[in-house]
């Protein structure tokens, strides 16, 4: 029997605003929907906050026994620089400053968000769809919506009509706006605007001459609306209506909102059941923003190359100082934040590293299956991470205690303590031994510094032909040396 008909798992729908028995609309299969990056640029850490909510709760949903599609997607066109209808495209900007083609800038930030997201330990999604391989059927879509009389053409662009739709339909009721309100509280339209109004927008926009990326069309040539492919890709690969839409608090309203009523429009039925939304990560107290220097790059953290931070930190540090925290909360990062989160790491990784030489006795002073289900009840209540892992640091106590003879286990139990912490730590919460990247980093730590000693030594004695080479080949290997006033240090 699968674990899932013996959890009653809890979930916060955003639809709703309130907590719900999770069904899904088959039983043992879920369908999961999560809007992915447009990739003009590095990966930021608060997107891999967001991934790694959901990786987390794909791993849970995994866990539990079902049988989970997970879509993905790439967003590599149609994504101006407002969020909106105005603007450059993000991807044909960056291609244009740096005089490349759009699916240079495309296949370099792919590339780095999977290898990103590899360092942390990331299950891939079962499907990874982009927007540009699925013009046809945005283009299909938008002939449907506008039969429907739910859009409307101006220019050789096309544009959802919002007020229309709300006049059979509820535009808003995702983030809980009114259409009246919002109308009230916006600019009235000039003469240049296409749009009938300024809630209106574009499902397919005209490309001007300057435009790089461009695909013919009915209605001339353009590119696709920021929020049509979202509609598009998941509709295609889980359904009409399927049971979780994901994604980060800020794409609740436009990116969302527009989602549904495309779909709604279209399809006639609502498109998701639980949509789930994950919350910001801030730095130091502070929003984070390129603009602002306010910002982190996950590699900047794992070198310890940046101003902000005292050390570098193991991919699995940060992955767990992220699952400290509801995936629904604000969470600030800083330096001492990160400290802690390492020393509750070694905590919890020296715990398990006892299980396996721990003796058993006739009796157990901990009630390992009282405790074992308060671990699902953490997590099944709305995949309260947190709480989970304040179970599992109840077990690191009693594993200490029983290390020290101060406390007993039987076989019996030990074995059950065994299997759920190596359940939760490392499948359902992500984590990885020190055994891997953390030990390798710290051994590399110890030959770079032991050369750094003789290059150092090697320059003293006037020896460069030594010093030289060192440093030439350690740069061979990736391995830059920085000379300061405070000595030498090193970066990958």
């Amino acid at each position: 029997m699968a674990l899932y008909s013996e959890q009653r798992l809890m979930v916060h729908n955003s639809l709703s605003g309130k907590k719900e028995l999770f069904e899904p609309l088959h039983e043992g299969y879920v369908g999961m929907y999560v809007c992915g990056p447009t990739v003009y640029s590095n990966v930021h850490l608060g997107n891999c906050r967001t991934f790694m909510s959901f990786d987390m709760i794909f791993r849970y949903l995994r866990h539990l026994g079902y049988k989970v599609r997970y879509v993905r997607n790439i967003t590599d066109a149609g994504h101006l620089e407002d969020d909106a209808d105005q603007g450059e495209d993000k991807i044909a900007k960056k291609a244009r400053l740096e005089q490349i083609e759009p699916m240079e800038v495309v296949q370099r930030y792919t590339v780095d968000f999977h290898n990103i997201l590899e360092k942390f330990n990331f299950l891939p999604p079962s499907i990874e769809p982009t927007a540009t391989g699925h013009i046809v059927e945005q283009i299909e879509i938008i002939k449907v919506i506008l039969d429907k009389g739910y859009a409307y053409e101006k220019n050789g662009s096309v544009y959802f009509d919002v007020v229309k739709f709300n006049s059979d339909h509820e535009y808003g009721k995702l983030s809980g706006r009114k259409l009246e309100d919002m109308i009230a509280n916006t600019r009235e339209l000039t003469a240049q605007d296409e749009k009938k109004n300024p809630q209106d927008f574009a499902l397919w926009k005209r490309a001007e001459p300057q435009h790089i990326m461009r695909w013919p069309s009915p209605w001339g040539e353009g590119f696709p609306g920021w929020h049509l492919e979202c509609t598009v890709m998941s509709t295609k690969y889980l359904g009409e209506t399927f049971d979780i839409h994901g994604g980060g608090m800020d794409l609740k309203f436009p990116h969302h909102e527009c989602e549904i009523a495309q779909a709604e429009a279209s399809n006639d039925v609502s498109p998701v059941r639980y949509w789930l939304h994950a919350n910001m990560l801030t730095l130091n107290g502070k929003k984070m923003a390129k603009s602002t220097g306010n910002n982190l790059l996950p590699h900047e953290i794992f070198t310890g190359d940046n101003p902000t931070l005292s050390k570098a930190y193991t991919a699995s540090v940060v992955r767990f100082f992220m699952m400290q925290a509801h995936y629904t909360s604000i969470l600030d990062l800083s330096d001492d934040a990160l400290l802690a989160a390492e020393k509750g790491y070694n905590r919890l990784m020296d715990a398990l590293d006892l299980l396996g030489n721990l003796n058993t006795g006739k009796q157990s002073d901990m009630d390992v299956a009282a405790w074992k289900q308060r671990c699902y009840d953490a997590m099944n209540d709305d995949f309260n991470s947190p709480v989970l892992i304040a179970q599992l640091f109840e077990a690191v106590k009693t594993i200490n205690l029983v290390n020290d003879g101060k406390a007993s286990l039987t076989q019996e139990d030990l074995a059950v303590l065994t299997e759920v912490m190596n359940a939760f730590v490392f499948d359902v919460l992500g984590l990885e031994t020190r055994t891997g990247a953390g030990v390798e980093s710290n051994k590399l730590e110890g030959v770079v510094g032991l050369l750094i000693e003789l290059r150092n030594a090697a320059r003293a004695n006037k020896d460069y032909a030594t010093s030289d080479r060192i440093r030439d080949e350690l740069a061979a290997m990736g391995i830059q040396l920085k000379d300061g006033k405070e000595g030498t240090t090193f970066s990958i």
